[in-house]
């Protein structure tokens, strides 16, 4: 199996896009460290999912955008597991997708773009950070982190998180200029709507119909979409693919 004897770090793993990739992974052999936030008990079935699937997965919780406990987090992934070949920066700060609902421009204070900004940056700053070490000392990984086709075609202006997003894009094009040359690769998978997640759940039916229509292939993303992207960017397939934003989101956007 892709990713046998390997240990991949899936933040924000316990629901929706996360665990879709956690489990993705498992199925391919890879030893996963699952990390939540607050919910113990979903985490702690997508581990025994990973397991049914035949491979090994390991439940953290840790608050991303904390240093200490990302730190604390690594701690963990270096003596349970001794190793570390890829990162996922999967979480980001709740956010709400409702067309009818989105505060405006006028509405948004500065604080909702620094909690994007800290949700999204700020925590894959943190994880890679903490993360170095343990991927200097094979001189090889893979970065991948979550973004939006929102940054390319804001179609919905959701200001402070399609900012965030932007920003994550040009972290990770910065970081991998930097990594490249240590034998580490970073790059951005960037889906369209994903329906249903807790993010999607508000996003009325006729916008989704909509999308689809306009969508080459005539239909929204589900989280099985997105795995597949993400599993190639941080397996060997792709290790001359650095620095680059890949969007999965049936053609809507087309580079």
């Amino acid at each position: 199996m892709k990713f046998a004897n390997r240990t991949i770090l899936v933040s924000g793993a316990s629901r929706g896009i996360g665990a879709a990739i956690a489990k993705a992974f498992a199925a391919e052999g890879a030893l996963v460290v699952v990390n939540y936030l607050r919910n113990a008990a979903a985490a702690g079935e997508v581990v025994a999912e990973c397991r049914a699937l035949g491979g090994e997965a390991l439940a953290v919780q840790a608050d991303v955008t904390s240093a200490e406990q990302v730190a604390a987090l690594m701690d963990r992934i270096a003596t349970s597991c001794g190793r570390l070949d890829a990162v996922v920066n999967n979480a980001f700060a709740p956010y709400v997708f409702d067309t009818d609902n989105r505060p405006r421009f006028w509405e948004t204070p500065w604080s909702a773009w620094q909690t994007q900004f800290d949700g999204a940056v700020g925590a894959a700053y943190q994880v890679c950070q903490a993360a170095l070490p343990l991927m200097r000392s094979r001189t090889r990984g893979s970065i991948v982190n979550l973004v939006s086709d929102l940054v390319a075609r804001p179609s919905v202006p959701y200001h402070d998180y399609i900012t965030a997003k932007a920003a994550l894009i040009g972290f990770s094009r910065t970081l991998a200029a930097e990594l490249g040359p240590l034998g580490i690769r970073v790059n951005c998978v960037a889906p369209g709507l994903v329906y249903p997640t807790d993010a999607s759940r508000t996003t009325r039916q006729d916008v989704r119909a909509a999308l689809e229509a306009q969508t080459p292939l005539r239909r929204v993303a589900g989280v099985e979409d997105i795995t597949g992207p993400v599993l190639f960017l941080a397996s060997d397939w792709s290790e001359f693919v650095t620095g680059q934003t890949l969007n999965v989101d049936g053609g809507l956007v087309m580079n």
